[in-house]
């Protein structure tokens, strides 16, 4: 007989073994307590120079702007060159590359979707939500990299293992 798996404090949510933080938030004593689950993992140890790596990392992928394929030059070129010896900048640089394929790859269905009168009432919209996300996303993937926190992309299928 099956054990039931292990629950999560105040979510009922059942854990899975993947290393997320719970932090509980400030509140009175008197207030249930709740929790909020972030998408990050804990603090790799990593020295000020690995953690200003991996954001520049992150923060390559606005190289789109200037090329029109640096969102995926920028992340490859610093993790190709910084990858050997430093497992927080290959852990952040392969995440930051393979978010951008992802977000490449969910554009091009969204041109698609532009093709014709009756999708692109959904396809540009689509690709608005998608520039804005990916902006987001970027931002704070770079300031959790900076920290020393393993930030890791929703959305993203995982090309680079």
């Amino acid at each position: 007989m099956r054990e039931p798996a292990a629950r999560l404090p105040y979510l009922g949510l059942p854990y899975l073994g993947l290393p997320c933080r719970i932090e509980q938030t400030g509140a009175p004593r008197s207030a249930l307590p709740t929790a909020r689950v972030a998408f990050s993992f804990p603090a790799m140890d990593s020295t000020k120079e690995q953690r200003t790596w991996a954001m520049i990392a992150h923060l390559s992928a606005f190289a789109y702007y200037l090329t029109g394929i640096g969102h995926l030059l920028g992340p490859l070129i610093v993790w190709l060159a910084k990858r050997d010896g430093n497992p927080f900048i290959n852990d952040q640089g392969r995440e930051a590359l393979n978010f951008q394929i992802s977000v490449t790859l969910y554009g091009l269905v969204g041109v698609v979707l532009t093709m014709t009168v009756i999708l692109a009432v959904i396809g540009i919209p689509a690709l608005i939500a998608l520039h804005v996300f990916q902006i987001v996303c970027i931002i704070i993937a770079a300031i959790k990299a900076n920290d020393g926190v393993a930030f890791r992309y929703p959305l993203t299928i995982r090309f680079l293992k």
